[in-house]
């Protein structure tokens, strides 16, 4: 799990950190609209998954991953990144919202926007990254 917690936290550090630039933006958290901007948040997960997946794969297993392992990997990260996110999403309803009337119903669904898109990524980076089936393939090609 020690392997997850770095990109774990820089991703939620920088889905938090990104909380506050919406604030600064003055896109509203509450509204039932997406904004355009809000999209570009989805990098960030993706982006973090890949470049932790692919340096526990050429790092700790010394290159050598299957999809399985990618996964559970891209989950521990995803933990370690939803449970920063939410810390500081109570910071923010409670702390630096709370004129703006943002509940946690409005929290919630962005959360959940966030998890889907954190599931959907994982299954992409542990399908890039992996190298076990990618192996087996090239020798059978080779005989």
């Amino acid at each position: 799990m020690k392997n997850a917690l770095i990109p774990g936290l820089i991703i939620g550090f920088l889905s938090g950190v990104w909380l506050f630039i919406m604030r600064l933006m003055h896109i509203p958290f509450n509204s039932p609209q997406v904004s355009p901007v809000e999209f570009v948040s989805v990098l960030i997960p993706i982006v973090g998954l890949y470049y932790g997946v692919k340096s526990y794969c050429y790092g700790e297993m010394q290159g050598k991953m299957n999809f399985l392992e990618g996964l559970i990997h891209s989950f521990k990260i995803l933990i370690v990144a939803g449970i920063f996110v939410v810390f500081l999403g109570i910071v923010y309803i409670n702390w630096i919202a709370s004129t703006e009337k943002v509940s946690w119903y409005d929290f919630s669904g962005r959360i959940f926007a966030a998890l889907l898109i954190g599931v959907l990524a994982s299954l992409a980076v542990s399908l890039l990254v992996m190298t076990k089936g990618r192996e087996a393939e090239s020798n059978e090609t080779n005989d």
